[in-house]
């Protein structure tokens, strides 16, 4: 329990919202950041409150990870951040840099500000996509926090570039800057659990569109599986741990495909076994519908490949235990469900 200041950066977001409910509940006062006032703060306390928590305990600045007026206002009087902003497109951009400056010049003014307002830690989210992508991949070979994506591997998207060089660039300042706050990242992989709100994170939308049969056919891709509510409370138990300071960890507990996750969304929703994916693309099926469909682009580099990460370091360390990636798979079609979108 603690009742110092933490910031949350991107206040809005699927796992912002979700580490600001779990601040409230160990009874920590929350600062979010929004781009939009009074848009941000509706959408943060209406997700707070259905959580069966008080948003009164939340208040709100506004600061963008592209400008740098706001972030020391945002981090004035906070102990603790956690950098969790970072933007991530359903459908990829044209030019990589869109989704790449953001994600790390964000990081970096967090940084700055933490610094200059003398903050003891920040947390900041990263994700497997910043480990599993190295210059060579060696079937069987499994992933830890001592792997690095390379960012001149052939392939690689806007996004798996926007977090692999953010998270860099974050490790590369506190090393480098006198004063700089500790830093911790939490790296998770694909993000299930339930939804607070309609505004779904891309995750949750490759969700809906499964459930309203939008993919008939799954590509050949699987990816490791965290829980949102797990993540959230990494990151709040990885701001205090003595332990924690200075480490990376991988957030995802277990792994499953496109087609399995339909699968378990059937399980969870039985009317939805005629929507969800029924087969298993060929590869150079999915090659070519990436022509004419952008979201597609984004999992190419995914296509008959099964990444392995291991959690030993996250449940050893901090003692951490992780749901399944079942139940969060299956959380969160259900919270899509009770938000009358599938």
């Amino acid at each position: 329990m603690g009742t110092s200041t933490v910031l949350v950066t991107g206040a809005t977001g699927f796992i912002a919202k979700h580490c600001i409910a779990e601040l409230l509940r160990q009874g920590y006062r929350v600062r979010g950041t929004v781009r939009n006032l009074s848009r941000g703060a509706d959408a943060v306390c209406g997700a707070v409150s259905r959580a069966g928590l008080d948003p009164t305990g939340v208040t709100f600045v506004a600061a963008d990870l592209e400008r740098d007026d706001g972030w020391d206002a945002a981090v004035s009087g906070c102990r603790y951040i956690l950098h969790v902003a970072s933007p991530f497109p359903i459908e990829q951009p044209k030019e990589r840099d869109e989704v790449i400056r953001p994600a790390r010049d964000g990081a970096l003014r967090a940084l700055n500000a933490a610094t200059r307002a003398g903050v003891s830690r920040v947390v900041m989210t990263s994700s497997t996509v910043a480990i599993m992508y190295t210059a060579t991949h060696t079937p069987g070979h499994i992933y830890t926090e001592a792997d690095w994506t390379d960012v001149g591997r052939a392939g690689l998207t806007p996004y798996m570039l926007s977090k692999t060089i953010a998270e860099r660039a974050a490790w590369d300042y506190v090393w480098a800057t006198p004063g700089a706050p500790e830093l911790v990242s939490i790296n998770p992989g694909f993000v299930q659990g339930p939804a607070l709100d309609g505004d779904l994170s891309t995750s949750l939308q490759v969700q809906k569109l499964m459930g309203i049969g939008a993919y008939p056919g799954a590509p050949a891709i699987s990816f490791p599986i965290s829980d949102v509510r797990d993540i959230a409370a990494l990151h709040v138990l990885a701001m205090t741990h003595p332990k924690a300071a200075g480490e990376r960890f991988l957030a995802a507990q277990g792994t499953a495909s496109l087609y399995g996750i339909g699968r378990i969304i059937a399980v969870a929703l039985p009317d939805l076994k005629s929507k969800v994916p029924k087969v298993e693309l060929p590869n150079v099926v999915v090659r070519a519908m990436a022509l004419f469909d952008t979201r597609l682009k984004a999992v190419l580099p995914e296509l008959g490949t099964t990444r392995i990460c291991s959690n030993m370091k996250t449940r050893e360390l901090l003692g951490f235990k992780f749901r399944s990636a079942e139940d969060a798979i299956r959380d969160a079609a259900v919270s899509l469900r009770k938000l009358n979108m599938i």
